[in-house]
This record gives C-alpha cells, structure tokens and sequence, in this order.
C-alpha cells in the first residue's frame, strides 16, 4: 500500500500560478502510475492529469492541457502539478492517487474508483 499526502493549495488570482505536490509513503513509489484528480463543490470527482510509473507518458483533460504540467521525482517519492495561468473554473479540491499496473491507455482514461490509493485532498481557489 501506498499514503499520500497533498500540499501547495490556496488562495490565487486568476491567471497566477501555484505548485501542488503529492508525498508518498509506503510501498515502492516507483511501482505505481500517478495522477491528479479535482473535486469542485458540489460536483463529481474528475480526472485532470497522470503519469506513467517512469514518468514518461504524461495525460492530461483537455481543459487543462498547455496550462498544467505534471512530473515525479521517484528519488523523492514525490509527484506534482504545476498550474499556471488558472481560471476560476478550475477552483476545486485537488486530490493524488495512485494506481497499481495499469495500461497506456487505463492511464489516459483514469476513471476514479475506490480501489486506488487516494490523498486527503488540498484546496484550490482561483478568484477572478
């Protein structure tokens, strides 16, 4: 089993940036695939961004693709999501996960499920 822990949400302008990162503890950092999920109040959990085991395939949804980047230091056992230019659409609860042998293409299409491993979430508020 793998525990993460989210950090780096608050309070931005729209249009400013912020870094979230996503510690993880446990088993092998390595051995998982990584993504980023966001919860606006009242809405469904959606996916926003993952990343392979290596760190070399990278997916993102399409409303966020060109501003976000997300990386992982495997050293560190460390993943993250650097948002820039954010909207206030994009205010929300940004929540880690991790996932255990997963394909190319589960990856790219990551539904949330409850067998996955999941942070407690940091809260993102971009005003406008």
């Amino acid at each position: 089993q793998v525990q993460l822990v989210e950090s780096g949400g608050g309070p931005v302008q729209d249009g400013g940036s912020l870094k979230l990162s996503c510690a993880a503890s446990g088993d092998t950092f390595s051995a998982y695939n990584m993504g980023w999920f966001r919860q606006a109040s009242g809405k469904a959990r959606e996916f926003v961004a993952a990343i392979s085991r290596s760190g070399s395939s990278t997916y993102f949804t399409d409303s966020v693709k060109g501003r976000f980047i997300i990386s992982r230091d495997n050293d560190k056992n460390a993943m993250y999501l650097q948002m820039n230019s954010l909207k206030p659409e994009d205010t929300a609860v940004y929540y880690c996960a991790a996932r255990f042998r997963t394909s190319a293409l589960q990856l790219s299409l990551w539904v949330p499920s409850p067998s996955n491993y999941w942070g407690q979430g940091t809260q993102v508020t971009v005003s406008s």
